[in-house]
Parts: structure tokens; sequence; C-alpha cells
């Protein structure tokens, strides 16, 4: 059956729900149990090192440990279906995108002048289908079981002492300012990089003859690319360095306020060494909520790229397409 023509929308998050929406809500679901697991095992390895300072029943620290394996491999097979499913769900989305692009050329190249320039030019749309497919599969799951994670583990951190839990936070605060002014900053870049390179496709792909002047023109682009590639790559690895740093700041202060604590009695090394174990999980979810948000950006202006150039060629070929829809050209 022949994919039928219909506008897409401008905004990404309006497709994903059109084509993705009940899916979206089993991602959701198993994004959730997904995060709610993340403490079990922090929680496992505390009553173990406890278990063992207490000199208690070896036997009761085997059944920690086969607790603790459990727990590991339950969110480990959640996180690989998790995983699967997206997967599933940004391949079914290409599937779809790539439907409605070879319908509207279909359509150019049947009732519209020029409809070999047309596809050439739509081969570009294809090549940019695949990374915003990636992205929709977890464009939902991926802020919710990172955002989960972070909030889940520092509710245990203050579960199991509030002035270590008031450290760590307010280590972390920095974070919440330069992290999104150097992300806002590497996202104007990345978005501009997307345009010029669209630009520098077309007018390879467009040329007719040499042009003294478009090779200016091309020679400035990719000029541009480089200059907005470089400034991309400063300030992420600069914003790295600055994570890296808090989160090493997080774990002694951890050692210097548990440690003071354990040796005054107030704490037990067990929640200590949680502690440690929780404040190391917060830099990876939050390394990849910067990551999301910065695949966000990119894959809304190339979805914008794209819906912009698929319902330009609807819209020039309206009358054709009603035409060719009343004779059966699309069935």
């Amino acid at each position: 059956m022949s994919p039928v023509a219909i506008q897409l929308p401008r905004n990404l998050f309006r497709y994903v729900f059109v084509v993705s929406w009940r899916h979206q809500i089993g991602l959701v679901s198993l994004t959730v149990i997904t995060f709610l697991l993340e403490i079990v095992p922090l929680e496992i390895q505390r009553r173990v090192v406890n278990n063992l300072v207490k000199e208690r029943p070896f036997q009761l620290v085997v059944i920690l440990c086969a607790a603790y394996a459990g727990a590991v491999l339950v969110q480990g097979a959640t996180k690989l279906g998790l995983n699967i499913y997206r997967s599933w769900v940004g391949e079914n989305a290409k599937r779809d995108l790539r439907r409605h692009i070879i319908a509207y050329l279909r359509i150019a190249r049947a009732v519209a002048p020029g409809a070999e320039a047309r596809g050439v030019g739509a081969a570009m749309i294809v090549a940019e289908v695949e990374p915003i497919g990636n992205f929709i599969g977890s464009s939902i799951s991926e802020p919710l079981l990172q955002g989960g994670i972070l909030l889940s583990v520092f509710a245990y951190i203050v579960h199991l002492d509030r002035w270590m839990a008031a450290a760590a936070l307010a280590i972390f605060v920095p974070q919440l300012i330069f992290v999104p002014l150097m992300q806002g900053a590497i996202n104007r870049r990345a978005g501009a990089r997307v345009w010029v390179l669209r630009q520098l496709g077309i007018s390879t792909v467009g040329r007719q003859a040499a042009s003294a002047e478009q090779d200016r023109s091309d020679v400035k682009r990719i000029d541009r690319v480089l200059q907005l590639d470089m400034g991309i790559l400063k300030l992420k690895f600069s914003m790295n360095f600055l994570m890296n740093i808090c989160s090493h700041l997080q774990v002694v202060a951890a050692l210097l306020i548990g440690g003071w604590m354990v040796h005054t009695d107030q704490l037990m090394l067990g929640g200590v060494v949680a502690f440690i174990s929780a404040v190391g999980r917060l830099n990876d979810p939050w390394g990849d909520l910067v990551n999301y948000f910065r695949d966000l950006n990119v894959s809304q202006v190339r979805f914008g790229l794209v819906a912009e150039r698929v319902n330009d060629l609807q819209a020039s070929s309206a009358p054709g397409i009603r035409g060719a829809q009343e004779v059966g050209a699309l069935a």
C-alpha cells in the first residue's frame, strides 16, 4: 500500500505524540519501575556493611548479597527491556517519516515541474531521518528516567543523613547555574551548525555550473562549520571538567562529614559507604540529562527543517496532489 501524504506538524513533540503516544505510556511505566529500583542496591549495600561491622551471623550477609544480586539482575533486565522498547519506537518513527517523504517525492515527480531537483533535495531529508528517529524513541522516557534517578537517589541521601545531603546539595547547586548557561551556548552553536550544513548541501546539490562566487560561499560555510565545531567542543569539555570537579568535591564532603559522624558514633560506617556510592550515581544521570537537552535542541532543528521542506513541497504541489488523489495515483 502506498503511503499517503499528510502535513507534518512543525513541533517535534507533537509528532512524537501522533506516531507513538500509546507506546510512550508503556515506556513511561517501564521508566518509573527502573528508577525506583535504583535505590534498592544502595540500601542492601548499606545493610551488608553494617552487619559486617556489628559481627552478626555471616548467613545474613550471604542472604543480603543474594538479594543484592537479584535486585541488580531485575534492574538490569528492566533497563534492557526499556532500551529495546524505545529503540523499537524510534525505528518505527523513522519508517513513518521515510514513508511520508517517499509519498511527497512520488507526487512531486508526477505532477510538479523540476521534480528531479526536488527529489535530489529530499534525499538530504532522508539522511536526517536517522538521528531524528533515534531521539524520538527516548524523547520522553530518557529525561523521566534520568530525572527520576536523580530525585530517588537524592531522597535516599536525605534519608541517610540530612547534613551530608545538605553538603552534597550545596556543591551540586553551582552546576544548576553553569550547566544551563554553557549548554545553552552549545545548543545555539549546534543549531547554527545544522543550518549551515543544510545550506552547504543545498548549494552543492543544486549547482549547475562552476561559479567562483558560489565556491567562495561554500568555503565560508565550511570554515563556519569548523568554527562552530571547535566552539562546541571547547564548551563541552569545559563543562565536563567542571561537572567532574563538583562530583569529586561531593565525595570529599561525604568523607569529611561522614567520617566525623562515624568517629563520634552518630552514624554507622555502612551509611557513609552507601552515601558515597549514592553520590557517585548522581553524576551519570545528570550528565545524561545534559546530553539529552543537547540532542533535543539539535533534533528540534533537524525536524523543523524536514517538516518545512516536506510541507512546502506539498503546498507547492497542492493542485497536482488533489488531481493525483482523484485518479488514484496514491493507491
